[in-house]
């Protein structure tokens, strides 16, 4: 893995977990809406009688995990790569990595927030 595949796997985390979590908004304003519908439902056999809010609700809770989970990775992955950002001899050079890789912002926003030209590189 390069360097710039190694650094950039936080933002990339962070872009999934995001996602997940407008999906997660968006379950949980559909499990209001979904209303429990007692007359369709038969007990016969082996179907299964959970009704659609209970399906929504397991969603949510399945999806909830997953989030706090992939939470715990991107915590990890911040520190092992803010370790690897540390060992940059160049403070300055530390300073930039870390506003791109750890903070998530763009080469515009670092070169106006550090004072550096944009064409003049880091």
């Amino acid at each position: 893995m390069k360097a710039k595949e190694y650094l950039s796997q936080a933002i990339r985390l962070d872009h999934r977990i995001s996602s997940k979590l407008e999906q997660l908004e968006n379950l949980k304003a559909l499990a209001m809406r979904v209303t429990s519908n007692l007359t369709q439902e038969k007990v016969s056999g082996g179907r299964n009688i959970r009704g659609p809010f209970e399906n929504t609700m397991a969603k949510i809770i399945d999806l909830e995990k997953e989030i706090n989970q992939e939470v715990d990775q991107f915590i990890e992955l911040k520190q092992e790569i803010m370790g690897t950002i540390c060992r940059v001899e160049d403070v300055n050079c530390q300073l930039v990595l870390e506003k791109r890789y750890i903070s998530g912002k763009s080469w515009g926003d670092i070169s106006l927030e550090l004072g550096y030209s944009r064409s003049g590189g880091f």
